[in-house]
């Protein structure tokens, strides 16, 4: 078994917390989902959120879909003038035997303008 890594982003409509629960959920569901993994399949997860977003941790909303025993980080973006507001990014580190170009990475809603490299 290989050791990946899987990205991802949302932008979030508002800083709440509720809101940003019920999107990192979306966002997280969907990278499990697409990827065809468990939450067993997890090694880590950093979560970044831009400087505009101080309802909660994003992580939180990881911990409340059940992802209890992994590792995970939450820090700042970068702070750089004309990028996108409001916007959660994941890094995601897993155990598959996907081959790299396999991997679904996911860039939701307007976050898939960010990666259209990658985003799927």
């Amino acid at each position: 078994m290989a050791v990946r890594a899987v990205r991802g982003a949302v932008q979030l409509e508002r800083d709440e917390a509720g809101h940003m629960d019920e999107q990192v959920s979306e966002l997280l569901s969907a990278i499990l989902e697409r990827n065809s993994l468990t939450t067993e399949d997890l090694i880590s997860i950093w979560f970044t959120a831009t400087p505009d977003l101080h309802s909660d941790f994003p992580a939180a909303a990881a911990r409340k879909l059940g992802i209890v025993d992994v590792p995970l980080i939450c820090a700042q973006e970068l702070d750089i003038e004309g990028a996108m507001p409001r916007v959660i990014r994941v890094l995601a580190h897993i155990e598959s035997d996907l081959p790299r170009s396999d991997i679904a990475h996911v860039y939701l809603g307007a976050a898939a303008t960010l990666r259209k490299d990658i985003a799927q």
